[in-house]
């Protein structure tokens, strides 16, 4: 008699457990369980918990508050004046969340046994001297294979200045509007 009382008291709690819950408990803080919307709180805010990761919802809201722009996460004029800069080589991406220019080959109409590739990197908000970082590559063609050539560090240089400038160029055109 003993194990079947055991066995039925195991049993219990699982077969508890199948039952449907007919009374339907409501949550004020987090909605109900059955798929109806949470209940807001006091500033249009929908109550929730984020156990991993990060509250994205909560992250746009503070950024508006502070004033800042969600759509770009680096300063725009220098983000603008890089895209200028580099036009007349065809993009291969751009990423205005992580600052990342980067073009594809671009072969100038007047040598034909070279090309060049660019990656831009925007540093930050702030629209500072060191705020941008342009790297050039350079191939040559030598009997159909292109073999990497090193860049002067000066190109590097050269391409930043007119960023920065194309940069203080734009901001003063927004500031007399």
């Amino acid at each position: 008699m003993k194990p079947f009382l055991l066995a039925a008291c195991a049993a219990l709690p699982l077969l508890a457990a199948c039952g449907e819950n007919t009374r339907g408990v409501q949550n004020d803080e987090y909605g109900d369980w059955r798929g109806s919307a949470p209940r807001q709180r006091s500033g249009g805010q929908t109550a929730g918990l984020v156990i991993f990761g990060v509250d994205k919802e909560r992250e746009a809201r503070e950024a508006a508050a502070a004033g800042g722009a969600s759509g770009l996460a680096v300063n725009a004029y220098l983000w603008r004046a890089t895209l200028d800069t580099l036009s007349f080589m065809p993009l291969a991406s751009a990423d205005p969340f992580g600052g990342t220019i980067i073009t594809d080959w671009y072969a100038p109409p007047g040598a034909q046994n070279e090309r060049f590739r660019a990656q831009a990197y925007v540093m930050g908000r702030q629209l500072r001297s060191d705020g941008i970082r342009v790297q050039v590559f350079r191939q040559v063609n030598d009997r159909g294979q292109w073999i990497d050539s090193p860049v002067s560090q000066a190109t590097n240089s050269e391409f930043e200045d007119k960023v920065l400038a194309r940069a203080r160029e734009l901001r003063s055109q927004s500031a007399q509007r």
